[in-house]
């Protein structure tokens, strides 16, 4: 029982893209509604009011069950697809590991760590908003890099991606991961990821995944890596649509607000 106990207590929580907290309340709004439509179906006998109530319980329990797939998809012991995202734009960053590495937005810690794994030379530093919206912490990330032997060579600390608190050219590798577009203190997502690169040493490397595919956020990205080159970046990779081409993303999430138009920008900045 006491073994048990332990090894309960050192599992690593580094939480989902689709919170619990979603399912639950929707959950409990659909019972909302198919309590209202039986009420008035049994009780008062208004048959409209029944067929609205019943109509909006089958639309809430129908949203909470694809988005609790969902759920179970990104988990990253059950579909693992999280992981394999993560890993997508670790694979796409061009880095030897010898210096240090930037993650913005690094929520649980997941992206860091796995990079403190993929480059035992390197120090790192994981940066996030947190806060009462998120289900993610500074100690959940220290803990779990704890756990994960890499504690010595992480630092977690609280920031704004809009603003980062580093002077210019900090960093010889910086990544990110679906982070620019929920930066609500900055509107302009390509200001977003410019301030990202600016923390890039010169000669560093970088690797973005976002909803870079999403004109309403990042307008022509073609023409956007045009001005990043003018801007002094190398050398420059974009990949759009990754939904559509890699086989590791399921089109059942590729739903408008889960990840339609992933992209991922990635490359080198000039010496």
């Amino acid at each position: 029982m006491q073994k048990n106990n332990v090894k309960k207590q050192q599992k690593t929580d580094y939480g989902n893209w689709v919170p619990k907290t979603m399912i639950i309340a929707g959950s409990a709004v659909a019972a909302v509604f198919a309590a209202a439509a039986v009420l008035c179906g049994v009780l008062w006998k208004n048959g409209v009011a029944t067929v609205i109530f019943g109509i909006l319980c089958l639309v809430v329990l129908s949203f909470t069950l694809y988005m609790k797939r969902c759920r179970d998809i990104f988990d990253f012991e059950k579909g693992g697809m999280m992981g394999k995202v993560h890993e997508y734009l670790v694979e796409h960053l061009e880095w030897n590991g010898e210096g240090t590495l930037l993650d913005i937005g690094c929520g649980a810690g997941p992206l860091t760590i796995r990079c403190a794994k993929r480059f035992p030379k390197a120090q790192l530093v994981g940066v996030d908003y947190w806060g009462a919206g998120w289900n993610y912490a500074k100690e959940q990330c220290e803990r779990n890099a704890r756990i994960e032997g890499v504690a010595q060579r992480i630092r977690f600390q609280k920031g704004d991606a809009a603003k980062l608190d580093f002077v210019d050219e900090s960093f010889d590798a910086v990544v990110s991961n679906f982070v620019f577009h929920e930066v609500r203190s900055q509107k302009d997502k390509r200001a977003v990821v410019r301030e990202a690169l600016r923390v890039v040493k010169k000669g560093g490397v970088f690797s973005f995944q976002d909803m870079f595919s999403q004109k309403g956020l990042y307008g022509d990205m073609e023409e956007f890596v045009e001005e990043l080159k003018k801007e002094g970046i190398a050398e420059i990779h974009y990949i759009g649509n990754v939904e559509k081409k890699e086989p590791f993303i399921p089109k059942f999430v590729t739903a408008p607000w889960m990840i339609q138009g992933m992209g991922t920008l990635y490359g080198k900045k000039g010496e």
